[in-house]
C-alpha cells in the first residue's frame, strides 16, 4: 500500500503539505541537489500520471496524438513526445514506452485527467485501442546523479547506462519486479523507476538503504527549473507552441501526419520561431509573469523562478530577434543574464 512508502518516507525526514501525498522535503534539500549532480538522489514522482494504452493499434493511434515517431519504436525502447493543439500549442510534454501488449505514457500532474479526456475524445469507431489510468496502481521513483549506475549495480541490477535515452526493461530490486527506464526526468544522468502499489516501500526502502539521499518535491522543482524543463502552467500553455519551447528532441519532421503538425512543419520551413525559452541568473527574485525588457523595450516574460545556494535562476520566453545566451535583461526591478540550459534542444538535427 501507498501509506506504507508514506510511512517509510517519513521516518527519514519527509515533510508533507496538508491534503498531499507528495513528500516536499526531507529537510535536505542542498545535500539532495549535490547528490543528483554528483552523487545518486531518490525522488518520489508517483503524483505524475501514468496512462496505459493496450489494443493492436495503440501504437499508430498514440503516434497521431503527439509529435514524436512512435511507430518505428520497438519494445523495449521509447522517447519524449508532446501533446499539442492543432495550432501545435503545447498541452504537455511526456515520455511514452513501448511494451510487448502496451504504451506506457507518464505525463505531468497537471495534466493526467486532461490528457485521458483528450486521448478518449480521438479514439474513433473501428480504432483497437484501449486507453487506461494506472497511476493509482503504481508508483514512480527518478534516481537521478553519476553514480546511479554503481548504486544499482550494488542492489544487482545489470543496469542500462549505455544504451539509449528511453530504453527499459524488467528487473528486480528487493525481491521486487521493476520496470527500469532510462533517463530521470531531468538533464540529468539517471534512471526512472516504475513499480506495483504494493512494491513501492520495499523498493524504496532498499534503493535508500543502499545509499541514495532521498529528494523531496521542492528540490525537483528547483532542479527542473535549473535544467531548464518546460512544464505545463508555467512554460507549456497555449501562448507558446512546441518549437518556442525548443522541444525538438520529442519532435519528429518527417513523420507524416499528426494533430499540429502542419504548424510545426511551416515554423520549420520558414524558420518562424518568434520566442524561446531562455534560463535567467538573476540579482534578485522576481515573480512569474513579471515582463522581460531591454532598453525598455518588452522582449519577453518570466516562467519560473527558483532560489538557491549559488543565486536565483529563473525562465522565461524571450524575442528571438532580441538575442540570446550572454543577453542582459531587466525583468522587473532585477537584473539578469540569458543563459543556455541543457534540457533544451534548439536547432532540429
Amino acid at each position: 500500500m501507498i501509506q506504507s512508502l508514506r510511512e517509510i518516507q517519513q521516518q527519514q525526514g519527509a515533510q508533507f503539505e496538508e491534503n498531499s501525498t507528495v513528500p516536499i522535503d526531507f529537510g535536505n534539500d542542498v545535500d539532495a541537489i549535490a547528490a543528483a549532480r554528483n552523487g545518486v538522489a531518490l525522488c518520489d514522482r508517483t503524483h505524475w500520471g501514468r496512462l496505459q494504452l493496450s489494443g493492436v493499434d495503440r501504437q499508430t493511434f498514440l503516434h497521431n496524438q503527439s509529435t514524436n515517431d512512435l511507430k518505428t519504436l520497438k519494445p523495449g525502447q521509447g522517447c519524449d513526445t508532446v501533446f499539442v493543439t492543432p495550432t501545435a500549442r503545447t498541452i504537455d510534454l511526456a515520455t511514452a514506452y513501448v511494451l510487448e501488449d502496451a504504451v506506457l505514457v507518464i505525463v505531468s500532474p497537471n495534466r493526467r485527467d486532461q490528457l485521458m479526456q483528450w486521448l478518449d475524445r480521438y479514439i474513433f469507431f473501428g480504432d483497437k485501442v484501449a486507453l487506461k489510468d494506472i497511476t493509482d496502481e503504481t508508483a514512480l521513483f527518478s534516481l537521478m546523479g553519476s553514480q546511479s549506475p554503481k548504486l544499482l549495480k550494488k542492489l544487482g541490477v545489470d543496469v542500462m547506462g549505455t544504451q539509449a535515452y528511453g530504453t527499459h526493461c524488467l528487473v528486480e530490486i528487493a525481491k521486487q519486479p521493476v520496470r527500469l527506464m532510462v533517463g530521470s526526468g531531468l538533464g540529468l544522468e539517471g534512471y526512472s523507476l516504475m513499480v506495483g502499489v504494493d512494491q513501492a516501500a520495499a523498493v524504496w526502502n532498499a534503493i535508500a538503504q543502499a545509499g541514495a539521499v532521498p529528494m523531496g518535491d521542492r528540490a525537483w522543482e528547483q532542479l527542473r527549473i535549473d535544467q531548464g524543463r518546460p512544464m505545463p502552467d508555467a512554460e507549456l500553455t497555449e501562448d507558446y507552441n512546441a518549437v518556442e519551447a525548443c522541444l525538438w528532441q520529442a519532435i519528429s519532421i518527417n513523420k507524416g501526419c499528426y494533430i499540429g503538425q502542419e504548424t510545426i512543419a511551416r515554423l520549420d520551413t520558414y524558420k518562424g520561431v518568434k520566442q524561446q525559452i531562455w534560463g535567467i541568473r538573476l540579482d534578485a527574485a522576481a515573480a512569474p509573469g513579471t515582463v522581460i525588457t531591454v532598453n525598455d523595450e518588452k522582449v519577453g516574460v518570466l516562467t519560473s523562478l527558483t532560489e538557491t545556494t549559488q543565486g536565483v535562476f529563473g525562465l522565461g520566453y524571450i524575442r528571438t530577434k532580441a538575442g540570446g545566451a550572454g543577453l542582459k535583461v531587466q525583468v522587473g526591478t532585477s537584473q539578469g543574464e540569458l543563459v543556455e540550459v541543457p534540457f533544451l534542444q534548439r536547432v532540429r538535427e
